[in-house]
């Protein structure tokens, strides 16, 4: 399937961005054959710019802890001619942070968002999701377990741990969700970033006003302290808004369709809990969320694969495809949960490694087992699948309807 060469976009060597195939999640097909015959392709975006598509393992494991890359705000990348230098803030998230400031934001998170604090908030994570299957059950069978549960639950959970009115999302997702796909809609993107500044500051300052328990507090007091400044606080809510929630979100319901769609799949797991450490790792590489939607800019010449990256070009190390070579991964395109030997890289690596990484693995496995406990004949009706997105290049399923 994946021995095809992706067809250029023009008569240059230049192809178009590999998307998974329609009404699937992925993977794209062609990542197999970039991995073997061309490791470093040129891609053409939809956005009209261009950028290096590095698919082999050990070159994305390189490149996204490589100093010489940096994440560029969508304010700043792609250039706009005429566009007015030290113009309107940018979407400065944690991600486009770096030096000195990144490294005081992440020690003031290292204990909220370690692993002990983690596991002391499962119980609460529990009753959340056990809230939300009440209400969505309550609506009668066959339901979208999307907008029942799937959605709701990160964004519940992460509003609960940092701070954010859950009760605000009809203002901040659209604008949240129109920032993270910048990829496809950069002019939409660019313009809620003066909102959702705003969103966050006027937040800030309800914390000052009206302190409570939880982390956007706590970065206000540490402000206040002078051990963060007030700006990366601004950067942390941020990247809550635009990534905190959505990636666990597009994680947990691929996983649901994989365990759904995979024969005998969701009742192992139903059946041996002791399977689901491993099983969480194992859904986290095998669901292709993140397909190139990484996107770093050199600020000097980089040469890989008899390319020179010049200062200033765009690379996409592709965490999906690096997840799926064959060359780390037996039988990289099945889903094994019981597979033990799984470095992949989901979460990062080097300064910039997902800081939530423990609360996503914490709300995949309470979001399984609150589904596993509450519905264990949980199925996809016949005829009924779940539909996708299918100009996005990371997709998770806009509806799933399922019985139980």
């Amino acid at each position: 399937m994946d021995s095809t060469p992706p067809k250029p976009a023009t008569d240059r060597p230049v192809i178009d961005l590999p998307l998974p195939p329609p009404g699937t999640m992925g993977p794209p097909t062609q990542y197999g054959w970039l991995r073997r015959r061309c490791p470093l392709a040129e891609v053409r975006l939809p956005i009209g710019a261009t950028a290096w598509y590095a698919t082999r393992y050990e070159d994305v494991r390189d490149l996204i802890a490589d100093p010489r890359l940096i994440r560029p705000t969508i304010n700043d990348w792609p250039p706009r001619p005429g566009a007015a230098a030290g113009g309107e803030p940018g979407l400065v998230t944690m991600m486009e942070l770096n030096g000195p400031r990144h490294a005081a934001l992440r020690r003031a998170l290292a204990e909220p968002f370690s692993v002990r604090s983690i596991r002391g908030r499962l119980p609460l994570l529990r009753r959340s999701a056990d809230r939300l299957l009440d209400g969505f059950t309550a609506g009668g069978q066959p339901g979208d377990l999307v907008g029942g549960f799937l959605e709701p639950f990160p964004l519940l959970a992460m509003c609960e741990l940092v701070g954010i009115p859950y009760e605000d999302r009809g203002y901040f997702l659209p604008r949240a969700d129109a920032a993270l796909g910048a990829m496809l809609t950069l002019d939409e993107g660019r313009r809620v970033t003066s909102q959702l500044r705003g969103y966050i500051a006027s937040l800030l300052d309800r914390k000052r006003r009206e302190p409570a328990d939880d982390i956007l507090t706590e970065l206000v007091r540490a402000c206040e302290h002078g051990t963060v400044d007030g700006e990366s606080v601004v950067n942390f809510g941020l990247s809550m808004l635009v990534a905190g929630y959505r990636t666990s979100t597009m994680f947990l319901a691929d996983a649901v369709v994989a365990l759904l769609t995979t024969p005998g799949q969701y009742a192992r797991l139903r059946d041996d809990r002791g399977l689901m450490p491993g099983a969480v790792e194992e859904l986290l590489r095998y669901v292709p969320v993140m397909n190139g939607v990484v996107v770093l800019q050199a600020v000097e010449d980089i040469e890989l694969h008899d390319h020179r990256i010049h200062a200033g070009d765009a690379v996409l190390p592709v965490l999906a495809s690096a997840n799926r070579d064959e060359r780390v991964f037996a039988s990289a395109d099945r889903l094994d949960l019981c597979r033990a030997d799984n470095p992949h890289l989901t979460f990062g690596r080097g300064a910039h490694n997902c800081i939530g990484a423990h609360l996503a693995r914490a709300q995949m496995t309470v979001g399984l087992e609150a589904l596993l406990d509450r519905f264990p004949h949980l199925r996809v009706p016949e005829g009924r699948g779940p539909t996708w997105d299918d100009e996005s290049p990371s997709k998770s399923p806009l509806a799933l309807p399922v019985s139980w």
